[in-house]
């Protein structure tokens, strides 16, 4: 038996802006600020999304849930992370494990850490410990650095046995 293994590398960032809720991996984390966009603008889902999609090149997230559908509108990113997963086990792969570096300055989400991880375990059905979440700054550089935004970048393993 032969394993075919593929690897997806997904990228994201929104801007900080007041009066939203800071979403991220699905899990609502206490700030007084959130991140813009036209869903709930989960830089975690939306970059564990891409690289799940482009696993298996199947285009990105604006191709499946463009900015410009009412339907999107406020989204949670979770639906976007199911459908991709979807995809990816229509074509009849299985994902095998994610990693993910997420950067911000505030607020530290390292408390956070292990319930993001578990909340995309379950998502996924995949077990927590095949999911890397790990957090950084960007030691006050560039936007991250200025309080201004947030980026992820993840990579998705997926694997399919052949005969």
């Amino acid at each position: 038996m032969i394993t075919d293994i593929r690897t997806g590398v997904g990228f994201d960032v929104h801007a900080f802006v007041k009066g939203r809720k800071l979403i991220l991996g699905g899990i609502e984390i206490p700030f007084d600020k959130g991140l813009a966009g036209h869903s709930d603008a989960d830089v975690i889902l939306h970059a564990i999304t891409d690289a799940l999609l482009g696993s298996l090149a199947l285009g990105d997230i604006g191709i499946h849930f463009p900015n410009t559908d009412k339907k999107f509108k406020n989204a949670e990113s979770l639906i976007f992370t199911k459908k991709a997963k979807e995809l990816v086990e229509e074509i009849g792969f299985s994902i095998n494990n994610i990693d993910v570096a997420v950067a911000l300055e505030k607020p530290k989400i390292s408390p956070h850490l292990l319930k993001i991880r578990e909340n995309i375990s379950r998502i996924l059905e995949l077990s927590v410990d095949r999911i890397s979440i790990k957090a950084t700054t960007s030691e006050k550089l560039g936007f991250v650095g200025r309080e201004e935004g947030a980026f992820a970048y993840a990579v998705a393993t997926v694997v399919k046995k052949v005969k």
